[in-house]
């Protein structure tokens, strides 16, 4: 049972799995101090208000923050847009291009690898 467990956890697709997860929660991270102090800063120095953490709805006795809201709307936002542009639409482009039967033609190396490269050739050839 152990060594079930070991193949299970080993595989490569949960191990992505797990890459992909704590790239994500860094990326998360990542946005929401961008959302803290650059975005809202900006957005709440046109709108007058130095924070939208500040923002509340005073119903009766009750407080609503409607600010904490929008920090976490504008966040998610961010992060929604970011996927959407730099994952999934080009993994689209990918599976359309695959799809027509086009070959997917990796672009020329760097000139700084080629030459390395070129180098690297060199001194296997030598004795």
């Amino acid at each position: 049972m152990l060594k079930e467990f070991r193949d299970f956890a080993l595989k490569g697709n949960l191990l992505d799995i797990a890459v992909g997860f704590i790239l994500g929660a860094a990326f998360g991270t990542l946005v929401d101090s961008l959302v803290a102090d650059i975005i809202t800063p900006l957005i709440a120095g046109i709108a007058g208000e130095p924070n939208f953490s500040n923002l509340v709805l005073k119903v009766g006795d009750a407080e609503i923050a409607y600010g904490n809201f929008l920090n976490a709307a504008i966040s998610f936002l961010l992060v929604a847009a970011a996927l959407f542009f730099f994952i999934v639409k080009p993994v689209n482009a990918l599976r359309a291009r695959l799809a027509r039967g086009e070959e997917v033609v990796d672009e020329a190396p760097a000139p700084e690898i080629a030459l390395l490269a070129e180098i690297r050739d060199e001194l296997r050839r030598r004795p």
